[in-house]
Formats: structure tokens, C-alpha cells, sequence
């Protein structure tokens, strides 16, 4: 698996479906009684420790920092293709949206209560996790609230084509909880929960709390 160039990849692979994308995902959460659970969590743990800013990470059109701003978060979000962020800039022009990465965050040592990355690390090759998650807990405020989403599961697969049949080439990443747990553990976060949901056959998402 060649996965160098990784980031140019995936802005562009967004880059070319982001309007696509926002279009067929816009109501998704309507449908995923799920997911909405999982996010109301979220925001009532956020809540307990002080509220205060929360970043979606790879927050895409901005669908789910919406919907943490509905629940009463001060949520802002934060994705690597520009487009997106028009996007969600469209969509959502009473939000805070900007370009970035999350292997280098332009946001200062433990400026936020809350961070998500909601389906967002899928992309991010093994061996760069770790950076990702120590600017994660760079970030993120000491016992600051932290929720991932990703695809369950083991191994990864070159995804070529995507949202409408448009051009992508980005690797999708599958991971047991246990082992994303494991790997913050070793970034010095504390786990609270792991889950898996299966909304359909053989498809399985992972969720992992921690807290810095």
C-alpha cells in the first residue's frame, strides 16, 4: 500500500466531490437515530466540563458542526479541502469554518473544551495517527472531551470513485476500537467508552470517548 502523498490526495478526492457529497449527506443524521445519540453524549459531556469551544475536525460541508451547534455547543469547524469549507461556509454562514489540517492545527495549546473527528481519520495512514492525535491532545483543554467515528473493521482499500461517481483516490482506513484505543492511550488520553454500531450488514462504525 503506497499511501505517500496521502493529504494532496484526499484535498483533492474532496475537493472534487464536496458538492456532490453535501448533497446526498445533508439529511443523513435524520436517519441515524444512532449517531444522533451518539452526539447528544457528546455535547452533554462537553457541557459537564465547562462547555466552551468545540472543533470538528474534517468537519466536511459542516453537516455535524451544525448539528453540535443545534445541541448548544459553541462548535466551529475545520477540513482540509477548500471546497468543502465553501461549502460549508454556504450552507451554514452563521458558523465558523476554516481550511486546515489535522496534522498541524492552527489553533493554540488547549484552546478547546471539545474535539470530534466524525469519520475523519479514515483517510489518515497508521503511521501517521500519532501525530494526528498529539495535536489532538495539544489542543484540546486538560479534561477536554474527544469523539471519534471511523469505519470498523480491519485492513484498508483504495477508494477510486465516489459520491455520484466522481474521481477520488483515497485509502479507507479500518480499525478495531480496541486498537484506536490503544493508540490513545499511548497519545496519554483517557478512554471512557468504546462502541460499535452495525446500521446495516456488513457494515460496522466504530465510536471511541477519551478525555486529555
Amino acid at each position: 500500500m503506497n499511501t505517500a502523498g496521502w493529504l494532496d490526495d484526499t484535498r483533492a478526492s474532496y475537493d472534487t466531490v464536496a458538492v456532490s457529497y453535501a448533497g446526498m449527506l445533508r439529511e443523513a443524521l435524520a436517519g441515524e437515530p444512532f449517531q444522533r445519540g451518539i452526539l447528544a453524549l457528546f455535547a452533554e459531556l462537553v457541557r459537564a466540563r465547562g462547555n466552551g469551544p468545540v472543533a470538528d475536525i474534517g468537519c466536511g460541508p459542516g453537516r455535524i458542526t451544525a448539528h453540535l451547534h443545534g445541541l448548544g455547543l459553541d462548535a466551529f469547524g475545520i477540513d482540509l479541502s477548500p471546497a468543502m469549507i465553501d461549502v460549508a461556509r454556504q450552507d451554514h454562514p452563521g458558523l465558523r469554518f476554516e481550511v486546515g489540517s489535522m496534522t498541524g492545527l492552527e489553533l493554540a495549546d488547549a484552546s478547546v473544551t471539545g474535539m470530534l473527528a466524525w469519520f475523519s481519520l479514515i483517510h489518515v495512514p497508521d503511521d501517521e495517527v500519532p501525530t494526528v492525535l498529539a495535536e489532538f491532545s495539544r489542543v484540546l483543554r486538560p479534561g477536554g472531551v474527544l469523539l471519534l467515528g471511523f469505519h470498523a473493521g480491519e485492513g484498508a482499500r483504495l477508494k477510486t470513485e465516489g459520491y455520484g461517481g466522481h474521481p477520488m483516490r483515497v485509502y479507507v482506513h479500518r480499525r478495531s476500537p480496541a486498537r484506536v484505543a490503544a493508540w490513545l492511550n499511548d497519545a496519554r488520553f483517557t478512554v471512557e467508552a468504546e462502541m460499535t454500531h452495525h446500521p446495516a450488514p456488513n457494515v460496522e462504525g466504530g465510536f471511541v470517548f477519551a478525555h486529555r
